[in-house]
């Protein structure tokens, strides 16, 4: 279903998964998180991350799983060492001249990341056929942020501060991040991925020229060339805080699918994005309030965007303080959406 949905093709109903579907919230996801023992742990341990991927489908029976990993895990691949601080987030080592640029190695790649592909392998043999997988990366700006911030930051006033000053090894690091993400992505649908999401978390905070190439660009450049290699495989970007960027964003960046996030005005994406697959964008602070408020919300995207194609998600991920009762109360009422037929694209 999925899938047709991001062909732009009729489906019965909206396609339902949520970004962290798989985490904090859930009593179960905890007590496996607590055997792993470290974060990073989780995601290279194939049976953990494939448990971890397969707990919300079995709970609520979601059209798709989404792998259970982190997008930090390009940078650690590629040499830049990721530490998951309890409380603090992540820290990585500060990738701030050419040398660091120089040093990280693409050939070591998907050798580190093996036990990721494994556990998509591990979760494609577990799952009914008819629910989708999906693979998944950090898009490069984002990567490259927190590689030169070393750690999250609410502005990476480092890395920005960075790429306008340093444009020419920034360049550099991001044309590293590209080939590594075509590298990941791919090697994630050989294993087993029916679908593939871009994850460019702070496209939002860049002002526009830079938005047009840190973002942008590198997008392109990985949607055009993962299309030439898998064109069977849909691609969802969600460059988040795009704003009315968003409109240029689907014009240059030749996606499948479109992850809104909470800020976007429905009925403007409905006018000025016609001709990609829609995902998104529920407020997380609804299901936070509960069930009834949640389905009140869901019921308002849907009027929005029912006649088009589009996917049923969150505008950003779980929060973990969610009461699995409104996950619930959400996909039974998606599930009872009826959508009208529509003439093939």
């Amino acid at each position: 279903m999925l899938v047709a949905a991001l062909r732009r093709r009729s489906v019965a109903r909206p396609p339902l998964w949520l970004m962290r579907q798989a985490g904090r919230y859930l009593p179960e996801y905890r007590a496996l998180r607590q055997r792993a023992g470290d974060f990073l742990e989780l995601c290279y341990n194939p049976e953990l991350a494939a448990e971890a991927t397969l707990q919300p489908v079995r709970r609520f029976g979601f059209d798709a799983a989404i792998l259970f990993s982190d997008i930090l895990v390009i940078p650690d691949a590629l040499g830049c060492p990721v530490a998951f601080e309890q409380g603090a987030g992540p820290r990585l080592e500060p990738v701030r001249d050419e040398t660091a640029v120089d040093r990280l190695r693409r050939d070591r790649l998907l050798e580190h990341l093996a036990p990721v592909y494994e556990a998509i392998r591990v979760v494609r043999r577990s799952l009914p056929a008819e629910t989708a997988l999906i693979g998944f990366a950090g898009a490069p700006w984002t990567l490259a942020a927190y590689m030169i911030e070393g750690g999250s930051s609410s502005e990476f006033y480092a890395a920005r501060a960075f790429a306008l000053r340093r444009p020419d090894i920034f360049a550099k690091l991001i044309t590293v991040l590209i080939e590594a993400v075509v590298e990941h992505l791919a090697a994630q649908i050989a294993a087993g991925a029916d679908v593939v999401q871009l994850f460019d978390s702070w496209a939002g905070i860049l002002p526009e020229p830079e938005f047009e190439r840190w973002c942008q660009a590198p997008a392109r450049a990985i949607v055009t060339r993962l299309n030439a290699r898998h064109p069977e495989v849909p691609i969802i970007a969600f460059p988040r805080g795009a704003g009315v960027r968003y409109r240029s964003y689907a014009q240059a960046v030749p996606v499948d699918g479109l992850s809104l996030d909470t800020t976007v005005s429905l009925a403007w994406a409905r006018e000025a994005l016609p001709d990609v697959c829609l995902q998104g964008n529920l407020d997380p602070a609804a299901l936070l309030a509960g069930g009834v408020v949640a389905c009140r919300e869901a019921r308002r995207i849907v009027a929005a965007l029912g006649e088009r194609p589009f996917v049923f998600n969150l505008g950003h991920g779980v929060l973990p303080q969610t009461d699995p009762a409104a996950v619930a109360a959400l996909v039974d009422y998606v599930r009872s959406v009826r959508l009208p037929e529509r003439g093939e694209p």
